[in-house]
């Protein structure tokens, strides 16, 4: 049966039919040749032209599968690049707009068998974050053309300034603190002059103390006919009351100095500087949480190794020596024990290194002594859990 001529009805519906996409089954990549049914796929298989192909294919098979591969790659990546950008998305949607055009290489003729085992790849090569969910496998892109790095260096250079001055202030406010302390050393000793004691040998030894004595109320006016009547402790406890201090009903309670502010607004600078919904830091200890990989890792320790776009982590588990990649959402921080060197992972030290010196276990908080920088020796007291982990 020849061709349908231009124009008539049974050349418009083949030009429909092969205008949209067919099964992929009947579909050679070799050739590029779509079939419609069974039929024709079997003709096209024992024609001399496909055979042709087939004797290439087999002279060089891992040429062509590579060469399908990165095709196949390539055109998956640039529409992700495009469409969604740095966005969190569903690889199965990218996957059916990808295979929407007619022209693209199918994943059959690819070395990845599905793709579940593309995506694993693509994150093992760090191409893309991948993370599997109950609706399937998600991917992130991870831009790194030219502008993309600018700006990140950009970034990193303005938070390393922005830590520069706090350095420099640090050191000022600390000058200010050892001058004020000298200051009021100067004042006491000149304040309390002690003499050499000098005594005669048969001059008698002499010791004027003098006794302040205390005030009596009723030496002075009189006992009042109010209080006769009640018990000594009656007037101690009602009559005699101590006076409330007026920087607060907690005792031991001090006014606060001009510095003690300065010292105090330059914390919480710091604090709202470093703190960030990320804490995760290479070569500390944490613990995995979650039960998303079965019961074998549940509440098992492990060492970061890597740190992966600043809220996932390349671990290895301390009792397996097994290696995964995680989430900090299914990590938690590891106290140690007193006097063990600790990672300030939050808050206005963030990334220094300390001692834990003491642990409230009330208000679920640590004193720590930073160990390195302008600020070693420090005692900072009430650093939260969260805010610190054990290093490795």
């Amino acid at each position: 049966m020849g061709r349908a001529e231009a124009g008539t009805p049974k050349y418009l519906a083949n030009k429909m039919k092969a205008k949209g996409l067919q099964k992929l089954r009947w579909y050679c990549q070799m050739c590029e040749k779509q079939c419609r049914d069974e039929n024709g796929f079997k003709c096209h298989t024992m024609s001399e032209s496909h055979q042709r192909q087939l004797l290439l294919f087999a002279d060089a098979p891992g040429k062509f599968l590579h060469s399908f591969s990165k095709e196949f790659s390539d055109g998956y990546m640039e529409l992700l690049r495009r469409r969604f950008g740095t966005k969190r998305t569903n690889a199965n949607k990218i996957y059916q707009e990808y295979i929407a055009h007619k022209e693209h290489i199918h994943m059959n003729a690819t070395r990845w068998l599905t793709l579940s085992d593309y995506v694993k790849w693509l994150g093992r090569t760090g191409q893309v974050v991948a993370d599997e969910t109950e609706k399937g496998w998600f991917v992130t892109y991870i831009d790194r053309s030219p502008e993309a790095m600018e700006r990140q260096s950009k970034a990193d250079r303005k938070e390393k300034m922005e830590k520069d001055d706090e350095e420099r202030m640090t050191d000022f406010i600390e000058k200010q603190i050892k001058k004020a302390k000298a200051k009021e050393g100067d004042e006491d000793s000149e304040q309390e002059k002690f003499t050499e004691l000098k005594r005669e040998e048969n001059e008698p030894l002499k010791l004027d103390i003098r006794l302040e004595k205390k005030f009596q109320p009723d030496m002075v006016l009189g006992k009042s006919a109010l209080t006769a009547k009640r018990s000594s402790s009656e007037v101690d406890e009602k009559v005699f009351k101590k006076p409330k201090s007026v920087y607060g009903d907690r005792e031991g309670s001090q006014p606060r100095s001009a510095l003690g502010e300065i010292i105090k607004q330059e914390e919480a600078k710091k604090e709202r500087a470093n703190r960030k919904d990320y804490w995760l830091h290479k070569d500390i200890v944490v613990k995995f949480i979650s039960k998303s990989m079965g019961d074998k890792f549940f509440k098992q320790k492990a060492v970061v190794q890597e740190v992966v776009e600043r809220y996932q982590a390349k671990i290895k588990f301390l009792d397996s020596g097994e290696k995964v990649k995680v989430d900090q959402a299914h990590l938690e921080t590891v106290i140690p024990a007193l006097d063990k060197p600790v990672m300030v992972v939050n808050g206005a030290y963030r990334g220094s290194e300390a001692l834990l010196r003491k642990l409230n276990e009330r208000k679920f908080s640590v004193s720590i002594e930073i160990l390195h920088g302008p600020l070693k020796g420090r005692i900072v007291e009430n650093v939260q859990y969260e805010d610190i982990s054990k290093l490795a």
